[in-house]
């Protein structure tokens, strides 16, 4: 009996992967080349370009996502913050290091790089 509880008890805890393994995110020095503009091309450019952009957001070139990041509206969809439509819809929320990358990017000064 008390075996059977103790596996009830240990089969019942949970842990995330990145608690388990740690992260391999990697959030210094993220630049807009190499993380942020293929981060937005794979999710974000499929609705949110051309003539007739879902929302009327562009998030195209630079200084279509630079602006929306400036404004809050990119890091508050993306981390589906109450207010805001979240992003990408109809599908995953993206990774929380992909969030916490393009928050980097934002605290590093939004640079072109």
């Amino acid at each position: 009996m008390l075996l059977l509880v103790i596996l009830t008890i240990t089969g019942c805890y949970k842990d995330n992967e990145e608690t388990l393994y740690g992260s391999d995110c990697n959030t210094d020095n993220v630049s807009f080349s190499a993380t942020i503009s293929p981060l937005i091309s794979n999710n974000c450019v499929s609705c949110h370009s051309g003539e007739w952009a879902s929302g009327g957001i562009r998030l195209s070139n630079y200084n279509e996502i630079s602006a929306a990041a400036n404004s809050g509206r990119l890091v508050g969809a993306i981390s589906h913050e109450a207010g805001f439509s979240a992003m990408p819809q109809g599908s995953s929320k993206l990774s929380d290091c992909s969030i916490s990358q393009v928050e980097a990017w934002i605290a590093q000064g939004l640079l072109n790089n």
